[in-house]
């Protein structure tokens, strides 16, 4: 196991749920690492060699080789690392559609919640709520009845999307924007997610993770 831990090494943010997802995989795998808490505001030589493209966090350096990109290098995990349960099904088609609704909340749900932090007006408050909640109910609908997204199985979908339950406390504090009263499908099916080791030990204190926010939005946002 020493060897494999030297062969293996995520850089990462603690705070981002794109990193999250990684370790929540490796966790799930019981694969050994090393991580690398990057500082975003200078980042390492390391990081920009292994992601010269888009120069951001996570990467997934196996053996030297950089896997960029969150979802993609939570499949290779899943690939490289089958023994224990598997992340993606094995049917064809719920291994697409996995794969489509992982993309979706790729897609749609960090930017619609940053919108929650960025908008001031209050029209375009409201309008970002609505987005967002849009956005909830039909990741609730495709959840069901079901434990999981991919049913009785934690898998892909639920670890694309589950990180980003740790911010629904800051959506509320800058926005008015109770999740768990307008998705309670949601909310429930995070607080299932959390009794998994692998998500327990992974996600961040919502109130860490809302403090992060008001310092970002604080560097970051003022000047807009």
């Amino acid at each position: 196991m020493a060897a494999e831990k030297e062969l293996v090494k995520l850089l990462d943010f603690w705070a981002s749920p794109f990193g999250q997802r990684c370790r929540i995989a490796l966790a799930e795998k019981g694969v050994e690492y090393e991580s690398k808490e990057e500082n975003l505001s200078e980042k390492s030589q390391l990081l920009l060699k292994s992601n010269p493209i888009h120069k951001k966090i996570p990467v997934l350096l196996h053996s030297g080789r950089p896997v960029c990109e969150s979802l993609i290098i939570v499949q290779y995990i899943d690939e490289v690392w089958p023994g224990n349960a598997s992340i993606l099904p094995s049917d064809p088609y719920a291994r697409a559609q996995a794969r489509f609704w992982a993309d979706y909340v790729n897609k749609k749900v960090y930017d619609s919640g940053f919108r929650l932090w960025k908008l001031k007006g209050e029209e375009e408050q409201q309008e970002a709520k609505k987005e967002f909640i849009q956005i909830m109910k039909l990741l609730e609908e495709e959840l069901g009845d079901k434990k999981y997204f991919g049913g009785e199985t934690f898998g892909l979908v639920d670890i694309a999307l589950v990180p980003f339950t740790s911010l629904f406390y800051s959506y509320e504090v800058y926005s008015g924007l109770n999740v768990e009263r307008e998705c309670p499908k949601i909310a429930e099916w995070g607080k299932r997610c959390m009794e998994r080791e692998s998500v327990a030990k992974t996600l961040q204190d919502p109130v860490k993770i809302c403090e992060f926010v008001g310092i970002f939005m604080k560097k970051f946002l003022a000047a807009d």
